[in-house]
């Protein structure tokens, strides 16, 4: 009997989504790379400037949900287009705005677009293929993520030092209209959810499953974003602050060879990579808490926790795609809900740990949030984090 030949993945359309995942992280946190020079420009403190990332966050989470809800009907890539429009026109804005005011609304506008995005991306991706595919698919489309963090963000701050800000979001206008020609030219269209099988926000929120991935969100993500959005006052505690660069650099590498090990194992170890992961994310909290004050030490643990949190979008996604099935979309876009009210909620629990108990407090925070990660990731055995068929 001749063996079946494997089935080839749809690469063209896969890396589109992909593009359209970079252009989503590097527009919502190029504003950090270039706080001093948009400041400037607007002529309002760098303070107010670092609210265009929280603006950013706000659209995306109450976008979500609804926008997803409400265009469950419609057709896949015109709803894609549409969400890239958004990108386009909201940096055109940033770009020629010189009021601050309308710069915050170009931006919120920016976070609906990537609500909407978001909520779409890993259900698009699992489309394309067959089921034994779907979690390659979505760590292919989820790759710009890491790219974008470690290194558009990077080259995007060196770029606005050299051309100016403004060059960078005009930049960004034009990248979003040359994947909108690419995703009409190749990615395939798909027809939105006929009104019969359209299932109600409530009945996906119920589904076996679905509420442990969501937790899992919630729980890991924030202890991520404690520790990520107050790296600088860490390593300062630690003597190492002129090392952030460094050490952010080391962080986004072992990201991208952590969504690589995940996209190549995910369609047969989804379970026992999300278990590692939060294992491996533990014990860096662990180790940042009994000997950060070593650089070898502040070296591994964050290469260690940039590995384990690279694949981790990928891991969820591909989680609450499997169980939602043909919820996916409303499914994917609680998850973006979860997601950033994880941002948001790292930054107001690491900023109260900071003022009141200092650095110290994050470890012990942290393995809480893990360890509680661990034990609903490890019960869910049957939906949410079950075992791939072989």
């Amino acid at each position: 009997m001749t063996p079946r030949k494997p089935e080839r993945l749809p690469l063209a359309s896969l890396l589109a989504l992909a593009t359209a995942a970079f252009i989503t992280i590097l527009t919502e946190a190029l504003p950090a790379g270039l706080l001093p020079q948009m400041a400037q420009g607007l002529a309002v403190s760098e303070a107010w400037v670092g609210q265009t990332v929280t603006f950013y966050a706000i659209g995306s989470l109450v976008a979500a949900i609804p926008l997803t809800a409400a265009t469950q009907g419609m057709r896949r890539r015109p709803l894609l287009l549409s969400a890239l429009a958004g990108f386009a026109i909201a940096n055109t804005v940033t770009t020629f705005s010189g009021s601050y005011p309308l710069t915050m609304v170009a931006r919120f506008l920016a976070g609906v677009s990537a609500g909407l995005l978001w909520a779409l991306l890993a259900g698009y991706a699992a489309r394309m293929v067959p089921d034994h595919q779907k979690g390659r698919a979505i760590a292919i489309a989820m790759v710009g993520t890491p790219l974008a963090l470690s290194l558009g963000v990077p080259a995007g701050t060196f770029l606005g030092q050299l051309v100016g800000w403004r060059m960078c979001f005009g930049l960004m206008s034009v990248l979003a209209l040359l994947l909108m020609l690419w995703v009409r030219v190749q990615v395939p269209d798909f027809a939105g959810q006929p009104a019969g099988k359209r299932l109600s926000l409530g009945a996906v929120f119920v589904m076996a499953g679905v509420r442990p991935v969501l937790f899992v969100v919630l729980a890991f993500v924030l202890a991520h974003n404690i520790l990520y959005t107050y790296i600088a006052p860490f390593l300062a505690a630690a003597g190492m602050a002129e090392r952030t660069d460094v050490i952010l650099l080391v962080f986004g590498v072992a990201s991208l060879l952590g969504i690589w090990i995940v996209g190549v194992l995910i369609d047969r170890h989804l379970r026992a990579l999300t278990l590692t992961s939060t294992l491996l994310f533990g014990l860096s909290a662990l180790a940042l808490g009994v000997a950060g004050d070593r650089p070898i030490v502040v070296y591994t643990a964050v290469a260690v926790w940039g590995l384990a949190f690279g694949g981790a979008a990928t891991l969820f996604q591909t989680a609450i795609a499997k169980t939602a099935g043909e919820a996916a979309d409303v499914a994917q876009s609680m998850l973006v809900t979860a997601w950033n009210l994880a941002i948001a909620g790292g930054g107001i629990l690491g900023g109260l740990l900071l003022e009141s108990l200092g650095v110290a407090a994050f470890s012990p925070t942290l393995l809480l949030l893990l360890t509680a990660t661990l034990i609903v990731a490890w019960a869910a055995r049957q939906q949410g984090f079950r075992a791939m068929p072989c």
